[in-house]
This record gives C-alpha cells, structure tokens and sequence, in this order.
C-alpha cells in the first residue's frame, strides 16, 4: 500500500532554516504530482506547495513564496521542503501528499490529492 513518511520537523526560532522530507513508498514516485499543505491548530489544512512529477513545474502559495522550495528525488523516493526565513505564523503541522491524477488543476485543493502522510510538527518561536 501506499506510504507516506515525514520527518524533519521541529522547535526553532524565528529566521533560521528547516527541511522535510516526506519518503514515499509502495507506488511508482516519479509517475505522481507531490504537494505539502499545513494545518495550525484551529485551522483549515491550507496547500502549501506543489512540484510535478518530473520537478519541473514547481507552485507555492503566496505565503511562501521566495522563502520555501519544493523539490523532489525520484532515485530516493522523497519529496523535501526547505523552509528559510521562518516566521511564527508558519507553525503548523506539516503533511505531504501525492496526487495520483494527471493535470494540475485545482492543485491547492486537498481532495485533489489521494494520500497523506501523518505529519510533521514544525513550530516557530519569536
């Protein structure tokens, strides 16, 4: 079956930097459209950002823009997110997903993705 398996969260200050990684097994990796959404307690889960299955299409939201990069291994199975410049509001609990159709409409939306990993917890101080 399909698995998906975070890691790299954590407690940091604001400004410094992180990686996630989500590893991704029991499918074909680089057939499939990876994204990362987040969800802050008492909030909606909300997309994060998106990379195609070849990595070279690449889609963020506004928030992260110029700060976090998606990217993706296809030898290793895993998708990472560098998060640089963190701010307070982005603590949240970090998910990855895979999308198993073939177009990137509705990217952002969450049930546009098929599975989802548990999570990683990734919190800012000031």
């Amino acid at each position: 079956q399909v698995q998906l398996v975070e890691s790299g969260g954590g407690l940091v200050q604001a400004g410094v930097s992180l990686r996630l990684s989500c590893a991704a097994s029991g499918l074909t990796f680089s057939n499939y459209a990876m994204g990362w959404f987040r969800q802050a307690p008492g909030k909606e889960r909300e997309f994060v950002a998106r990379i195609t299955r070849g990595g070279v299409g690449t889609y963020y939201t506004d928030s992260v823009k110029g700060r976090f990069t998606i990217s993706r291994d296809n030898a290793k199975n895993t998708v990472y997110l560098q998060m640089n410049s963190l701010k307070p509001e982005d603590t949240a609990v970090y998910y990855c997903a895979v999308d198993l159709g073939l177009s990137n409409t509705h990217y952002a939306r969450t049930d546009r993705y098929d599975y989802w990993g548990q999570g990683t917890q990734v919190t800012v101080s000031s």
